[in-house]
């Protein structure tokens, strides 16, 4: 007779995934400070090995000088600087660039949803073994009625042109797992940078999933993203990339900074290799 089968389970805790956020940073001398020490709180409690990193897009204001002060006190923490303004998706592609960490998370610095909303984030991506989350926003009605009706127009162009579903396509609360960011070539330099990661890791094959996360305005400085101008921006930048968008191919080179980007503190100063 055949002894019964023991199922073993595996009870050792899950590894605790290394994690890189970055915030782009444009005059936000008002809001730095405070969303580094939020994220800083948030990190330590996710993970043994995460960094920060401002990216200053060539600030007229304080915001490089404060998130250079708060790197001196943190090796975690850095501040990368453009010398001459090179947009949200500049921006971001050196905020993705500079990254070292193996899941990639990116945030306005104004902090338009709770940070602890990582934690879900980062279970989903587990769970659903999921390559990248976008988060979409419950209530916007704070926004205003030609803000969402930009927004609802925009991401129904998206959705028409692109053929993905996704709810709110432009919101800055994405977490990434590095091997996208390996797999596509960013071109974007203005906001439409946030569709093109979305549709490019899409139709690169990778699972990309959604989660509603509560949504807290803007409550000092001035936001520039719903102006006509840049609505107008996107539009003509969609059209410009449009074919490489739906057709992305792998990259030529492994992603690098542009020549005009110092970071603070460096690598070396850093103790990093």
């Amino acid at each position: 007779m055949l002894g019964a089968s023991k199922e073993v389970w595996d009870t050792r805790p899950m590894a605790r995934p290394s994690l890189s956020l970055f915030f782009p940073a444009w005059n936000e001398e008002e809001y730095v400070e405070r969303a580094v020490s939020r994220a800083k709180v948030v990190l330590e409690r996710l993970s043994d090995d995460w960094e920060i990193i401002v990216v200053n897009d060539a600030s007229t204001d304080r915001t490089k000088e404060i998130a250079e002060g708060l790197s001196r006190r943190d090796a975690r923490i850095r501040c990368v600087s453009h010398e001459v303004n090179q947009k949200l998706g500049g921006a971001m592609k050196t905020g993705f660039s500079s990254s070292t960490k193996d899941v990639v998370i990116y945030s306005d610095m104004d902090l338009p949803f709770d940070l602890n909303e990582l934690e879900r984030a980062l279970h989903l991506m587990d769970y659903l073994e999921a390559d990248m989350i976008c988060a979409f926003r419950f209530d916007r009605t704070s926004e205003g009625t030609k803000r969402i009706l930009y927004s609802y127009v925009y991401n129904a162009l998206i959705s028409t042109v692109f053929g993905v579903a996704i709810k709110d396509i432009n919101f800055s609360f994405k977490v990434v797992h590095r091997r996208v960011l390996e797999s596509i070539d960013l071109k974007a330099q203005g906001s439409f940078i946030d569709a093109e990661l979305v549709v490019k890791a899409i139709r690169k094959g990778f699972k990309v999933f959604q989660m509603g996360v509560d949504y807290f305005p803007r409550t000092r400085g001035i936001s520039t993203l719903a102006s006509p101008q840049v609505i107008f921006k996107m539009i003509k930048e969609l059209g410009s990339l449009f074919e490489d968008t739906r057709n992305p191919r792998n990259p030529a080179r492994p992603v690098r900074l542009p020549p005009d980007v110092a970071a603070f503190p460096s690598k070396k100063a850093s103790g990093a290799p």
